[in-house]
């Protein structure tokens, strides 16, 4: 499968995170050409400021593997990592980081702070930014100006 493939896998995971009212932001894992993990936005759902996609993928590929250490393992998430996540995929030593959407105003790949192949940490990988970009973030600009639209409705 090729990277926009594997995109779409994360996106479908992004519209689920969106239709269960989580901001759509969906991941998958691939080894070897095949997902491993799979998952989506559950901060709502779980309670939990670090439930995000990638996170929880990283959990889920690291019990598929049963270790901690995800080198060989290529992330597909539809936006570019926040801090937090940036530096779950530095400490996971992920291999490649596949994203869609830039988000400028505080994602940490290059947008603002540039955490994953930052020369002075232990762990950098390679970095594709952009495919899938425009649907990436349609998704999310769909999202919000629904839920905007729905806090201006009288109830």
């Amino acid at each position: 499968m090729t990277h926009e493939a594997f995109m779409r896998e994360a996106l479908t995971e992004a519209v689920v995170a969106g239709e269960a009212g989580e901001v759509p932001i969906g991941a998958v894992i691939v080894r070897d050409g095949v997902i491993i993990a799979r998952t989506h936005n559950l901060r709502e759902i779980a309670h939990d400021a670090t439930a995000h996609a990638e996170v929880l993928a990283i959990r889920q590929a690291g019990q598929h593997i049963q270790g901690w250490r995800l080198a060989g393992c290529t992330l597909y998430v539809t936006i570019e990592p926040c801090p937090m996540c940036a530096g779950a995929l530095v400490q996971s030593r992920i291999d490649h980081l596949v994203y869609g959407a830039a988000d400028p105003k505080g994602w940490a790949d290059r947008s603002l702070l540039e955490i994953v192949q930052n020369p002075g940490l232990n762990h950098r990988m390679a970095v594709t930014a952009g495919v899938l970009a425009e649907e990436c973030s349609q998704l999310m600009r769909t999202f919000f100006r629904s839920r905007r639209k729905s806090t201006q409705d009288p109830v």
